[in-house]
């Protein structure tokens, strides 16, 4: 089953399975990825998983944000087993004869809201929170479904700083000032954090993404398209968090709209190709993701993953390349 398929077709992979993963205290882990962790849920190849993703924002609004399972969750994971990151994740999902060195073809199906409304924070790690004098404002957003757009329905401004993962605040209506009115934002559900367990000893903070997934925060990462990830560790351990209904390239303000998501998706283990990072496919475009703490050297080995994949996987010539065309911050081509 070659990465590229005849005429551009995907090969059918006709699932045996339908297993369904709900989100509890049991069966997530928050903050973190760790391939000690024991698995949610054991797969073949080719099942489909329907998968309840939780907003570790649902704290904002619990009244508009949380149905009983997801305050569950909030009332009974302590706050000293929510790090070294932020992020809610359900799993992790072992996938049977899964090896290092394998890929995890990860096709998203469906992404639906489990609830009408989001938050977003513009957050002390926001890039203009100085600008802003420092101070945290949490807006809270309504969907609207006919329309596929979601509107703010209030803000309010946050006490103190916002440290605590999962901290509820429940504001008063006295303090709910309009916000953004006339504005409607398009609605495009997607994972903002997903992947397989890294080869370490130890927890591994959802927060930086790396070769293993994690918070990638591509809005493309949505429903109608592919994810590969390169697998680390035996039976993958794979996990998805981090929900949004909607995001620009990038969170500036600290978040995107974050919101619980029902995903259904497709688990193919690939042992017939390699590729060095996670890679996403789109009904147009393939994606390279380059990850370092040097945002030059990020953008470099994306570069040279996005000439892995088309001189690999498609049959162009290395010298062919370097006449490319300009490239983009996020390193992408046409399919």
């Amino acid at each position: 089953m070659p990465l590229f398929c005849a005429h551009g077709v995907r090969q059918t992979v006709v699932p045996k399975n339908l297993h369904h993963l709900e989100a509890t205290p049991d069966t997530i882990h928050w903050g973190y990825f760790d391939p000690a962790r024991a698995p949610a849920l054991r797969i073949k190849s080719g099942d489909l998983i329907q998968a309840e993703a939780v907003t570790h924002h649902a704290g904002d609004d619990p009244d508009l944000l949380m149905d009983e399972k997801i305050a569950r969750i909030f009332r009974e994971v302590p706050e000293s087993d929510r790090n070294p990151g932020v992020h809610i994740m359900t799993g992790p999902i072992y996938v049977e004869d899964a090896k290092p060195g394998d890929m995890l073809e990860v096709r998203y199906l469906s992404m639906q809201p489990r609830l009408r409304h989001g938050s977003n924070l513009a957050a002390n790690w926001g890039y203009l929170y100085k600008e802003f004098g420092e101070k945290e404002r949490v807006t809270i957003y309504e969907l609207d479904p006919d329309t596929n757009t979601a509107s703010a329905l209030y803000g309010y401004d946050f006490k103190g700083k916002y440290l605590v993962p999962g901290t509820i605040t429940r504001c008063p209506e006295c303090d709910r000032q309009k916000a953004l009115e006339g504005v409607r934002v398009p609605v495009r559900p997607h994972l903002g954090t997903a992947g397989v367990a890294p080869d370490v000893k130890g927890r591994v903070s959802t927060i930086p993404p790396g070769l293993h997934g994690g918070n990638i925060d591509n809005w493309r990462i949505g429903a109608g398209a592919t994810m590969y990830y390169p697998v680390a560790v035996d039976g993958a351990l794979f996990s998805i968090g981090d929900p949004h209904i909607s995001q620009g390239d990038g969170e500036l303000s600290g978040t995107a709209i974050e919101a619980s998501l029902n995903v259904l998706f497709q688990i193919v283990l690939r042992k017939d190709f390699k590729f060095p990072s996670p890679l996403l496919e789109t009904p147009k475009y393939w994606i390279a993701h380059g990850f370092d703490e040097d945002l030059d050297q990020a953008m470099r080995n994306a570069s040279l993953d996005m000439l892995h994949l088309l001189t690999e996987h498609v049959g162009l010539s290395p010298n062919g390349m370097r006449s490319g065309p300009p490239g983009r911050a996020l390193p992408g081509v046409e399919k």
